[in-house]
């Protein structure tokens, strides 16, 4: 099985030595998005933009591999505050139908560039579907 990267303009580019993403096969791993604006690298102010900034990073990524945010499997949230789960919760409440994907939340120190949340995923993309 070949590894294919992910690439999109609509996400921010990768800060490092990793890529947007990696599909094998069916499967996409995301990479972690920050709530960074990915056209002026700017960051979100605040809990729910930080939170709609890093899910439309997602999106735009998923969407880049033939998928959506409906496809997520798993997620993987970093908090430096666990006093913004319940925003978390809110957020995605309205914007994920049951099944929910798995997830963890994870209470962290420090993310990259001060970030209040930061969320890894594992989609799973439709067998018609091919990225990029």
């Amino acid at each position: 099985m070949s590894l294919h990267p992910i690439i999109t303009q609509e996400a921010p580019a990768a800060i490092g030595s990793y890529s947007q993403a990696i599909q094998a096969g069916n499967t996409v791993y995301l990479s972690g998005q920050i709530p960074l604006d990915p056209k002026t690298m700017a960051l979100a102010q605040g809990i729910e933009a930080q939170i709609a900034c890093v899910f439309n990073n997602l999106s735009a990524v998923a969407h880049a591999a033939g998928a959506s945010l409906a496809h997520i499997a798993k997620l993987t949230v970093y908090l430096t505050d666990l006093a913004h789960a319940p925003a978390l919760n809110t957020y995605m409440a309205s914007h994920f139908s049951h099944p929910y994907p798995a997830r963890a939340v994870v209470g962290v120190a420090t993310l990259p560039r001060q970030a209040l949340i930061e969320i890894d995923a594992i989609a799973l993309v439709p067998s018609t579907s091919q990225g990029t």
